[in-house]
């Protein structure tokens, strides 16, 4: 066991073993390992133990070149840490690994042969596929005529069966495709296929007029293929309200005009019938314009009718807006009323005020004026009290206030 194998309990690595497990993984996966594997060797190839006492070392503790050690460094580097499918299969096989790395060496020197192939049985040979490493189909060329490749070679997956290159076909690949012709060789070589008129499906050359046969949409005459027009035969089918098309071998569906119930081609001139809020007009199926035809198409007061194409609509006029469906006047919002003197300028609130203590003071003089000696005091404190307030800021703004109603 590697007791030193990063990130990995020996009581999980324990339960992966089986080898009904490592079956299932890919041969792809199998090979990366390997490659890595033998990559990770010769990385390692000159090194040694690293400590101070190397002599001793390798003498007591076996050369660096079989040791566990040299082992443990190139499976740390075997997989990427991202690849999941790689770090799976090499926690699977860890005492394949290990048997081959203490005891097959010499005799299997080829880690992929002996562990992907014999041992896990995840991978065949070149040349072989399917669980039990059949044979490819061959010919002259090799496998598959040397023109394409057994479906499933080196793994023990896939049916053996020649996919071929484009242009040929056959069970060895050894035919012309659809589309190809054979091209004469003059140096006694195996003659390759090359492409036919696009039209054609089988031909005895590159031109239009060298076809034998004639792909789908096309119809065959004087060596020539000529589209087939499907739109004026009963060959087209299309949904309500769109039109055939015709396109070299083949055909499209389109769609009508807006102004048609049915078209002939594109337009609104090609109608069968006129969509609602069109009229026929001439050879057109035209805008109807509601508005202008509707003695009250907008039935609602205040109300604006509004062309479009195939209908109208009704919007409210200018100076309106729409409240709970009804046209009402736009009017602004109202504020807080102003006050008396809110339009006044601070010179005129200054008049005013200097007004206003004049007139008081008047009416004390007046009173005291009389001998009376309770107005005469009233008159004097008064006059102290205005200067007062007069003079200081607080009473500036109480007085701007009262007269300005704030």
């Amino acid at each position: 066991m590697w007791c030193l194998w990063p990130a990995v309990p020996a009581l999980v690595l324990s339960s992966l073993l089986s080898m009904a497990t490592v079956q299932t993984a890919p041969c792809q996966t199998c090979r990366k390992l390997t490659e890595n594997f033998i990559k990770g060797l010769e990385r390692t190839a000159n090194k040694n133990f690293g400590g101070g006492n190397t002599a001793w070392e390798e003498e007591k503790l076996a050369k660096y070149a079989r040791s566990e050690t040299r082992l443990l460094e190139i499976v740390e580097t075997a997989c990427e840490p991202s690849d999941f499918e790689c770090n799976k299969l090499l926690e699977q096989i860890e005492d394949q690994v290990e048997t081959w790395w203490f005891h097959r060496q010499q005799e299997s020197p080829d880690l992929f042969e002996w562990l992907c192939i014999e041992e896990l049985r995840l991978c065949c040979p070149p040349g072989r596929f399917g669980p039990d490493c059949a044979e490819c189909p061959s010919g002259p060329g090799g496998i598959c005529g040397g023109l394409g490749r057994c479906e499933g070679e080196g793994t023990r997956f896939g049916d053996g069966e020649c996919v071929c290159d484009p242009g040929y076909s056959g069970p060895l690949c050894q035919d012309c495709a659809d589309g190809y012709y054979r091209v004469k060789s003059a140096n006694h070589t195996q003659p390759s296929c090359s492409a036919c008129y696009h039209s054609c499906r089988k031909c005895t050359g590159p031109q239009d007029y060298k076809c034998l046969d004639c792909k789908p949409g096309w119809i065959l005459h004087d060596n020539k293929c000529v589209d087939v027009d499907e739109c004026g035969t009963e060959l087209a089918r299309c949904p309500s309200n769109t039109y055939c098309f015709n396109t070299e071998g083949s055909y499209e569906c389109r769609g009508c005009d807006q102004a048609c119930v049915g078209c002939m081609g594109s337009g609104p001139a090609r109608c069968k019938k006129c969509a609602r809020g069109y009229r026929l007009n001439g050879a057109k199926c035209l805008d109807v314009d509601e508005c202008h035809e509707r003695a009250i198409a907008c039935p609602g007061l205040n109300e604006a009718c509004i062309n479009e194409e195939g209908s109208f609509r009704c919007e409210c006029a200018d100076g309106f807006i729409r409240r709970d469906s009804i046209c009402v006047e736009n009017t602004p919002p109202t504020g807080p009323e102003k006050g008396l003197f809110d339009d006044m300028t601070d010179d005129e609130v200054l008049v005013l005020q200097q007004m206003f203590f004049g007139v008081v003071i008047c009416a004390l003089a007046t009173l005291a004026a009389k001998g009376d000696m309770v107005f005469t005091a009233i008159f004097i404190g008064g006059v102290a009290a205005m200067a007062g307030y007069w003079l200081s800021e607080k009473g500036d703004r109480m007085l701007d206030g009262i007269l300005k109603g704030r």
